[in-house]
């Protein structure tokens, strides 16, 4: 069973629109919705969160439509935004006692292992934790009560490399279960790479980019060559491109450069970077 299922999700504001959306999280799977600030990932989160209703198109979360049927659901989902919104005078052992209130699976003895693994000050109060141990908390809430779904909106961002790279750890280790399915947007494309089995892009409302993370690998890579050279390949083959003073650099279809032209691997952040420039 997929874990999430869009299809054809539109949405229109005044100056902005959710155009024609695609998007499939397989069971077991994580999936990266990357792209700029103001391309649309919150607002798809919050679609499929029925938070905000849609104007068109079809959203199933654990095989569930998200508006009819997402309540019965719900207790196998954990959410977590880009700010912690739990109040500032509770203590995480009195935000526990409260939680275990509100989840029938909540996991007080998993919620006070992860505490102590993530270093979280039982007793302090919520309101004076630094950032990154707000979302350590946030992200703890979420796996306590045996959710088999992670969506994760910007988690991320703001926090330092080193925090970062502890979130990533515990994400990982969540998905270590063959049920377990995680959908995280971020704009700092590095920490997907390293978390990510699937990698979605959008840019200004619409999905330009869809695929298995290795397959990216696989298919595109980065060259450079002299203008000449850069059009012996087919312009349809090119992702994008930057003509300088000292020659070409250029995104592409490996299977479409000719044989001489060296391919370097390319990263995720320089493909989606050069897709933009393309299209601005």
């Amino acid at each position: 069973m997929n874990a999430i299922e869009i299809k054809g999700l539109c949405k229109s504001f005044k100056e902005f629109e959710i155009d024609n959306v695609d998007l499939t999280l397989p069971g077991g799977c994580v999936v990266g919705l990357v792209g700029e600030n103001g391309a649309g990932k919150s607002t798809t989160i919050k679609l499929i969160l029925n938070m905000i209703f849609k104007d068109s198109g079809s959203i199933r979360v654990l095989g569930k439509d998200n508006v009819t049927e997402l309540d019965s659901v719900k207790e196998e989902i954990g959410v977590v935004f880009d700010e912690s919104y739990f109040p500032p005078s509770l203590t995480p052992v009195k935000l526990g006692n409260i939680m275990k209130h509100i989840y029938r699976n909540w996991d007080m003895q998993r919620y006070q292992d992860y505490l102590q693994q993530f270093s979280l000050p039982e007793k302090r109060p919520i309101g004076k934790l630094s950032r990154g141990m707000k979302m350590k908390l946030a992200i703890t809430v979420a796996m306590s009560h045996h959710a088999k779904l992670l969506i994760l909106d910007e988690a991320t961002s703001g926090l330092d490399p080193v925090v970062r790279d502890d979130v990533i750890d515990i994400l990982t280790d969540f998905t270590r279960e063959e049920d377990h399915s995680i959908l995280i947007s971020s704009h700092i494309v590095s920490d997907l790479e390293k978390l990510c089995d699937y990698i979605a892009f959008m840019h200004k409302g619409k999905m330009m980019l869809f695929e298995e993370k290795d397959r990216l690998y696989e298919q595109y890579g980065v060259i450079h060559c002299t203008e000449k050279e850069l059009q012996s390949i087919p312009s349809d083959a090119v992702i994008g491109k930057k003509i300088g003073s000292y020659g070409a650099e250029a995104i592409a279809l490996r299977s479409a450069v000719p044989h001489g032209i060296t391919v370097y691997p390319v990263d995720i952040e320089k493909l989606f970077i050069f897709m933009i420039r393309e299209r601005e």
